[in-house]
């Protein structure tokens, strides 16, 4: 950041590659889209330009890069409200064509994709069930269980990154982590509560 902020363009290059996959990773978990986190991705790094000048350095780099960009998915999430909604006309693409309305397929809203109770969860579906159970919480829960766990800032970080007391990190994380665990339970018992 020094060197970025003493004029060599090519280190903003170099912050942007370094944090790309932890940030963007941080990002899918907080907002629960690809195509929002590399919005806010985008929106970050502008930031980081438009501010590098009050950046401390004698700080962290990688703390204050992650403030920004949870600070810039809650203004996302606030914008965008917490449900998406889609028109039940909302046209959709089918791969390998389409029907005889010009290739577009309406969606069909009581379709549903539910696997077998037998069936063990890969990979991919206990990546989706995670993303559920963590769109389910409070964005203040969420936000400290993926600086805690997925991006594994200490207490003293978070506490530090987020302006809150020492004692609120402690208690949200337990909060939090209490909360996930029901909403884990209650995704591998097909309980939607």
């Amino acid at each position: 950041m020094e060197a970025y902020r003493s004029g060599e363009s090519d280190a903003f290059r170099t912050l942007i590659e370094r944090h790309h996959d932890d940030l963007l990773r941080f990002l899918v978990r907080l907002t629960g889209d690809r195509a929002a986190a590399d919005d806010v991705f985008q929106e970050t790094f502008l930031q980081i330009h438009l501010s590098a000048d009050s950046f401390d350095v004698e700080r962290r780099f990688r703390p204050w890069l992650f403030t920004i960009a949870a600070n810039k998915a809650r203004d996302y999430l606030r914008r965008k409200g917490r449900r998406q909604e889609m028109e039940l006309s909302a046209p959709v693409g089918r791969a390998g064509g389409g029907d005889e309305r010009g290739g577009v397929q309406f969606v069909d809203l009581m379709e549903i994709d539910v696997p077998a109770p037998d069936a063990a969860a890969d990979a991919s579906e206990r990546d989706r069930l995670v993303q559920r159970a963590l769109n389910e919480l409070p964005l203040p829960l969420r936000e400290i269980l993926l600086l805690a766990y997925f991006q594994r800032l200490s207490y003293a970080q978070i506490a530090e990154d987020l302006g809150i007391p020492l004692g609120t990190v402690k208690s949200r994380l337990h909060a939090a982590v209490a909360a996930f665990a029901r909403k884990w339970k209650a995704s591998q018992n097909g309980d939607d509560r």
